[in-house]
């Protein structure tokens, strides 16, 4: 098999909601017009499911101004997540993990993220990629 490059400054960022479901969207309102955003996109590096193997992507989350992102998943195989920019962050939006931190969810065991600011992974999966249980966007605790 030949190697996959990919550069990664030209790819373009796609919707996640094949992946993450509706909730990758948000429908949020604003004074004059109904405003929707894409709060999760994906850079799919490589896939290689259909031979068996993983697949690969750059996560971006953007979360809207005073709300978290609470993803809540089980993995269904091994998922490596290491934080780019950004990170996880707790209910009241305090960084909980740094952008440099790693993460591996073993296959089978539920998870789940708050993203408070625009955040980038890289997150590969040895097989599938998780079952998506809920993605939704909550306001910042208080």
């Amino acid at each position: 098999m030949a190697s996959t490059h990919v550069d990664v400054s030209a790819a373009e960022w796609t919707s996640a909601v094949s992946f993450y479901g509706q909730g990758a969207v948000f429908h949020g309102k604003d004074i004059v017009q109904l405003k929707v955003k894409d709060i999760v996109q994906l850079k799919v590096l490589s896939d290689r499911r259909s031979e068996g193997g993983g697949i690969a992507w750059l996560a971006r989350f953007s979360p809207p101004p005073g709300k978290l992102i609470k993803i809540v998943a089980t993995a269904l195989s091994d998922e490596h997540v290491f934080n780019l920019e950004g990170g996880r962050s707790t209910k009241s939006g305090a960084p909980a993990r740094a952008s440099g931190g790693y993460t591996l969810n073993p296959k089978g065991q539920p998870h789940s993220a708050l993203i408070a600011t625009e955040t980038v992974s890289l997150v590969i999966y040895r097989g599938e990629p998780d079952e998506i249980v809920s993605l939704d966007v909550v306001d910042v605790a208080a």
